[in-house]
């Protein structure tokens, strides 16, 4: 039996999801099999987003289910926004689910969260909080932008304003790395054993990477404090996949729950997967709901990074140059489907570790996530901070095909959509807007009016695409792209680069 935690009333007198409103749900709603009250919080999770609360917390919620063990509980840190954390709070913790797939909708109630944290106005603080020696996992979903690090060295920026703050501010950092050191040297001091740390964010490497930027800043706190982190901290890489809805519905939640309001809801396909390279100690039975360990992640990120993110970049580009405001619609359009499915297949597929009857199976598998209209994926969304995802997502693999002769024509049009985009941003009818912490540098090059100048300049940001063999052939390549994206429709376009098996126009 649930505990009778107050159930808030919002406007309208609905009643508002709680631990006293559960028992009134309708019976196809899967309820948490535990007093969510009830649970211990052995894990504490930097970035309390919609995709968290659909993927980790939701496996969490399996695995202890699964196995009885109570111990598991999630405190979620919101880094910045407050309105989810009311939110949750006003709830008990406690939101929706909604699994989504074609016509079909599942609805269940995660109760994983143990707290809902703002972090800058969290009094108990989130260096306590890691620190806590009840506390055995920190996992993070903190986006490119929350590691700290220089897109010049793949280090942690030491001179960026958020570092300098933590450096000075050690007891109220306010990034996630500033956070963690905080942490781990509170373990030190008390002589504790130290949570594992497992990034769950898109970076290529990105437990190591996250190492890195751990180390670099315990370094410029304390050497000694950096040599103990290096010996005793555990930065398991994971690879996580799951498509998550950008809006949260909260009439679809209503409806679901038979009247009970969610302020909170999130929105995501079926499909689930997290990959995590093994490590000592306890942890959920995250392999009894989903998870799998291995030894190594790369060929699973790889595949991830380049099939998945890549090919969500090329609808997301060139899908809103065709009008199309989410990927969804993006995917169903014969020709965009076509290059997607071409492009997986011929350019970023001979890139990864896979079979090839895997590779067709897992391409087939994509499109049809893609294509899923019961998801909304919006391409604002998808397509921000393109400057931080072109080079893992896109230009490695572009490389690695130019060296074996390989042709890149879906690259190309990408990186020319991308480029356009800095043009149309803000225009009426403009189905994307350009979310990039570089905007502003490259705004600059974008205002270049000859397209081949200006794609030479854009390419010659090796920060932005690495280092390009054929680099001349490639500029002249992505110059004539732009051309034609400024001159033709962008179906003409693509339909000049698809080979004949993959266009969907051709009977």
């Amino acid at each position: 039996m649930y505990s009778s935690m107050n159930s808030v009333t919002p406007a309208g007198n609905s009643p508002r999801l709680g631990v006293g409103a559960l028992r009134e749900l309708p019976r196809d709603v899967t309820r948490p099999p535990f007093t969510p009250g009830s649970l211990g919080t052995g894990i504490v999770h930097l970035g309390c987003g919609a995709f968290h609360r659909a993927h980790q917390a939701l496996i969490t919620q399996h695995a202890m289910t699964a196995t009885g063990d109570r111990r598991w509980g999630i405190a979620a840190v919101a880094m910045s926004r407050r309105d989810v954390v009311g939110a949750l709070r006003a709830q008990d913790n406690l939101y929706t689910a909604l699994l989504r797939d074609e016509g079909a909708v599942r609805a269940e109630v995660v109760g994983a969260l143990t707290a809902a944290i703002h972090a800058p106005s969290d009094r108990v603080g989130v260096v306590r909080r890691v620190a806590d020696p009840r506390v055995r996992i920190v996992t993070l979903t903190v986006t490119t932008g929350g590691y700290c690090l220089s897109p010049a060295t793949g280090r942690l920026d030491s001179g960026s304003d958020p570092v300098r703050h933590d450096l000075r501010c050690t007891a109220k950092p306010c990034t996630a790395i500033g956070m963690l050191v905080g942490g781990l040297a509170a373990v030190r001091r008390r002589g504790g054993t130290p949570p594992v740390v497992i990034s769950c964010d898109n970076l290529s490497a990105n437990g190591r990477q996250l190492r890195s930027a751990v180390l670099d800043f315990a370094s410029l706190r304390d050497d000694r404090l950096a040599n103990w982190i290096a010996r005793n901290v555990q930065f398991p890489c994971s690879v996580v996949d799951r498509i998550v809805a950008s809006d949260d519905d909260d009439t679809a939640a209503r409806a679901r729950l038979g009247g009970v309001d969610d302020r909170a809801p999130v929105s995501a396909e079926p499909f689930m997967t997290w990959t995590i390279e093994n490590f000592e100690g306890e942890r959920p039975r995250w392999d009894l709901a989903g998870a799998e360990y291995v030894d190594d992640v790369t060929a699973h990120e790889l595949a991830k990074l380049r099939l998945l993110n890549g090919t969500h970049l090329l609808l997301a580009y060139l899908g809103a140059l065709a009008g199309y405001p989410t990927i969804a619609e993006a995917g169903a359009d014969p020709v965009l489907g076509g290059l997607a499915r071409q492009f997986m297949l011929h350019e970023q597929g001979p890139t990864v570790a896979l079979p090839e009857t895997e590779l067709r199976r897992t391409v087939a598998d994509l499109l049809r996530r893609f294509r899923n209209p019961a998801i909304r994926h919006d391409m604002t969304r998808v397509g921000r901070n393109g400057s931080d995802k072109m080079l893992p997502r896109v230009t490695a693999a572009m490389r690695e095909n130019l060296a074996n002769g390989r042709p890149t024509p879906g690259a190309t049009l990408l990186i020319a959509a991308w480029i356009r985009w800095f043009d149309l941003c803000g225009t009426p009818g403009a189905v994307m807007e350009i979310i990039d912490s570089r905007a502003p540098e490259l705004a600059r090059l974008a205002a270049i009016p000859d397209p081949h100048r200006r794609a030479r300049a854009f390419l010659a940001r090796t920060d932005i695409f690495g280092e390009l063999p054929h680099l001349g052939h490639i500029q002249q390549e992505v110059g004539d792209a732009l051309a034609e994206l400024v001159r033709d429709n962008v179906t003409e376009v693509i339909g000049r680069r698809l080979l004949p098996e993959f266009d969907g126009r051709v009977a």
